[in-house]
């Protein structure tokens, strides 16, 4: 085979990988999306950034490989990883990803719960203390209350009749 053809194959193989790349990075975002709810802005937002991205990759990958020059069977290659890509592995990947990345997440609280119950139960307690001294404190600022009113009024009749 000629070196011209081997390099044109290659160039192919390339742009067919960097379909699969595109849609595989676009399947992050999909479980991002699954994983936290997003607005309408965000997911827009989003999408700007990761076609920005995507076109300075191909367009890196256009310049590497065939110096910048635009050749239509890059654009069906990487068409195609992208199709394939989509039609074979995207959703089984996609749900795999979110659901052990949400299960992660599931494991971790239930230790960092674990591992805090000794200090959720002292603070229920202290808490617990502190509303029933509150109460009382309270009942008791309001004895102390009166029986100074009814000291300070009779002080004040005292006072007024001299």
């Amino acid at each position: 085979m000629s070196p011209n053809i081997i390099n044109e194959v290659t160039f192919l193989l390339h742009s067919f990988l960097m379909g699969i790349v595109i849609s595989l990075t676009y399947d992050g975002f999909l479980v991002l999306r699954k994983l936290i709810r997003h607005n309408l802005l965000m997911i827009s937002l989003e999408d700007m950034i990761f076609w920005i991205a995507c076109a300075i990759g191909v367009f890196y990958m256009l310049y590497e490989e065939n110096n910048g020059v635009l050749r239509w069977f890059a654009v069906f290659g990487a068409t195609l990883g992208m199709i394939v890509y989509k039609k074979t592995v995207s959703t089984m990947v996609v749900y795999i990803v979110s659901l052990v990345i949400a299960r992660t997440f599931q494991i971790l609280s239930g230790i960092i719960c674990f591992l805090f119950k000794p200090a959720r139960f002292i603070w229920k307690k202290v808490h617990c203390i502190l509303c029933i001294s509150s109460k009382k404190g309270k009942k008791a600022g309001k004895h102390i209350k009166n029986k100074l009113t009814c000291k300070f009024k009779l002080l004040k009749i005292t006072l007024c009749k001299r």
